[in-house]
């Protein structure tokens, strides 16, 4: 498996463009998520994982493939990602293996201060909700990502996935 460097040509600008790059590898992943989501449960399912990540289009966009460990079955899944330099956001699609021919709606947004924080508008179970991915405590071998949804226009948030990255050897 080919292993992908952070190294970026000292003519690349500082513009967010490199805000992944520091995740570039093969990571093995603990997922806690929750059971229900936007039902007021307390039961969440833990399990395993692997995500590789890699740039594509010469720093503008990178690619994870994942391998999720549920306890009702293992699937594959792909986020993609895109920088766009005049905007300096970041849009993120998630497409799931179980259903491959829907791409969810992207999440924008940015790093500030080592935190990456995107959002959007979308539904679940046909309820209008925000979705937020949260990108923190990003150190060469550890990570973390967690997943909120607000039902009542960001004045909630029920944060029902939690990712934690450990740098696989």
């Amino acid at each position: 498996m080919p292993q992908f460097s952070a190294t970026r040509d000292a003519n690349t600008p500082n513009d967010g463009r490199a805000d992944f790059d520091p995740l570039f590898g093969r990571w093995n992943v603990h997922h806690r998520r929750l059971q229900k989501r936007l039902e007021g449960d307390t039961n969440w399912d833990e399990f395993s994982g692997v995500s590789e990540m890699r740039p594509l289009m010469d720093g503008l966009g990178n690619v994870d493939d994942n391998l999720l460990e549920l306890p009702s079955g293992t699937y594959r899944a792909v986020t993609l990602r895109t920088f766009d330099p005049a905007t300096k956001l970041w849009s993120i699609w998630w497409i799931d293996g179980r259903n491959p021919s829907v791409i969810d709606v992207p999440v924008r947004g940015a790093f500030k201060d080592g935190v990456g924080i995107f959002a959007s508008e979308d539904t679940f179970n046909g309820r209008p909700i925000i979705v937020h991915y949260i990108w923190s405590e990003i150190t060469a071998n550890t990570a973390r990502w967690q997943q909120a949804f607000s039902p009542d226009d960001g004045k909630t948030w029920e944060f029902n996935w939690d990712m934690r990255f450990t740098r696989a050897d």
